[in-house]
């Protein structure tokens, strides 16, 4: 059984879907029940900033899919990232008998985080730092919860796609990584899931139109990110939460992105 962490990076609307985390955690706990392999969780918590941003009456900008976010903006920003949205995680993580711990990239000097394009404004790009401090909370039997938000090297609070934070988490601790979103990976042109995927075979589908709008932006991330790890990644649905001890054991749930 592989010893190797994984991390989980979890996006997409599972993050307002009480429901669906109960299952996540409820599947972990039975997990960890019988198995020593570490995992961690990486979120962002965009439904939230836009629920907040809205009630604030403050503009929501993006350019290229990342948040603009003006230095005024980022201390809401990062009370709804690292504050609310990793509270509710971690809340549900215990309710669901886990032993959990929340953090963001900050925090043992896990991730680097510089600023982006200062047209962005508070938005950082993240690299691995040191994975000390979170493989020691896991060798002690806590599951780490990170939110992508960091500090840059003046202490400067960054928010940072929570897709690239978990591929700098990932490398930090040379762990696998695992994108849980609300899709089950790519399929075929007959609507069947495709196992594994190299990026000429999925070039080749998204000019066949087989892989089209928003999935192509994934697909392309997804590689960019397994070339950044230097291992194969995978992308996986939360909507099953049956599958998912399969998932932890190692097992392809998903389509798997290969190098």
């Amino acid at each position: 059984m592989s010893q190797v962490p994984l991390v989980i990076k979890l996006g997409g609307a599972v993050l307002s879907c009480t429901e669906t985390l109960e299952k996540l955690f409820s599947a972990i706990n039975a997990y960890q029940e019988n198995s020593h392999r570490p995992l961690m969780l990486v979120h962002g918590g965009g439904y939230l900033v836009d629920d907040l941003m809205a009630k604030l009456q403050l503009p929501t900008v993006k350019k290229q899919g990342l948040r603009v976010t003006p230095s005024e903006q980022i201390p809401v920003i990062a009370g709804a990232l690292a504050g609310t949205a990793n509270k509710l995680l971690q809340g549900q993580a215990i309710k669901s008998g886990v032993k959990a711990v929340g953090l963001s990239l900050a925090d043992g000097g896990l991730c680097e985080v510089s600023q982006l394009d200062p047209e962005l404004g508070s938005v950082g790009n993240a690299k691995p730092g040191n994975g000390t401090l979170v493989s020691q909370i896991m060798a002690s039997g806590y599951m780490p919860i990170i939110s992508s938000i960091g500090l840059d090297a003046q202490g400067e609070l960054m928010n940072v796609n929570a897709d690239q934070a978990a591929v700098a988490v990932a490398a930090a601790v040379d762990g696998e990584l695992v994108l849980l979103s609300d899709v089950s990976g790519v399929l075929d042109g007959k609507g069947h899931l495709i196992d594994a995927l190299t990026e000429a075979e999925a070039e080749s589908l998204i000019e066949q139109a087989v892989i089209t709008d928003g999935m192509i932006v994934k697909v392309r991330a997804a590689f960019d990110a397994a070339k950044a790890l230097g291992r194969p990644i995978e992308v996986a649905s939360w909507r099953y939460p049956e599958k998912l001890t399969a998932l932890f054991d190692g097992q392809s749930i998903g389509t798997k992105f290969t190098l």
